[in-house]
């Protein structure tokens, strides 16, 4: 292979062009470079895959790194203590029987549970106020209250005996023991569990379920003498 070895036609030596190397060399040398592409382009399509659309679009910049997602805005309402006897001795939808009972029960602990969450959608949390008796804890009443216009309004309230209300992923849940003539307090018929939703700026009744009590568990036998059931004033 003369080309290869460097001799022209006539037993010389063809002299080397600029650059080193003979044209002869180089163009062989591009010819295996370009086998060898070609070799790489019949290897992908080889694997049965679709080549280079495997692989996808490449990003605009490889370099950017993603950072942790943005945080959304937290869906709980502002937490704002209230001072919550004070709220009911001052609010005239709250029965004068239920203010005259609110006192405390030892030193300044009054008979009040007070639970806050989202019930109505202002931003600020709601407030729901249990009232109960100091002897038995037998509640007497509930209330909820909102924020409008930077004040605290009554928009529920229900006085009567064994009733107790609390916050449910967003909605009021009321219970009411029920009683039987006979009953001692500590041991009703039944409850009644009332679930309402805040729609149209009032609270509607959801629904409802009624539970009985076994009188066989709990006490046993509850037939003797025994307190009459709390009376609604």
């Amino acid at each position: 292979m003369r080309g290869l070895s460097g001799e022209d036609g006539n037993g010389g030596t063809t002299p080397p062009e600029p650059g080193g190397g003979t044209a002869a060399g180089r163009a062989a040398v591009a010819g295996l470079a370009a086998v060898g592409v070609l070799g790489l382009l019949a290897t992908g399509c080889s694997t049965g895959g679709t080549g280079a659309r495997d692989e996808g679009a490449v990003p605009a910049d490889q370099s950017a790194v993603s950072g942790p997602p943005t945080p959304t805005a937290s869906a709980s309402p502002a937490f704002r203590r209230v001072d919550v006897v004070a709220l009911l001795k001052d609010d005239p939808k709250v029965g004068d029987q239920v203010k005259r009972d609110l006192k405390p029960c030892a030193e300044d602990a009054y008979p009040v549970d007070t639970s806050y969450g989202n019930l109505t959608g202002t931003g600020v949390a709601d407030v729901v106020v249990n009232v109960m008796t100091c002897g038995d804890a037998v509640g007497v009443g509930t209330y909820v209250y909102r924020v409008r216009e930077q004040r605290y309004e009554n928009v529920f309230a229900l006085e009567e005996p064994a009733v107790y209300s609390e916050i449910d992923r967003g909605d009021l849940v009321v219970t009411k023991q029920v009683y039987a003539k006979g009953d001692p307090i500590a041991y009703p018929s039944g409850e009644d569990v009332i679930t309402y939703r805040w729609s149209s700026d009032r609270f509607t009744e959801h629904y409802a379920v009624h539970n009985e009590y076994s009188k066989a568990v709990e006490g046993g036998d509850i037939s003797g003498p025994a307190p009459t059931a709390p009376s609604e004033n």
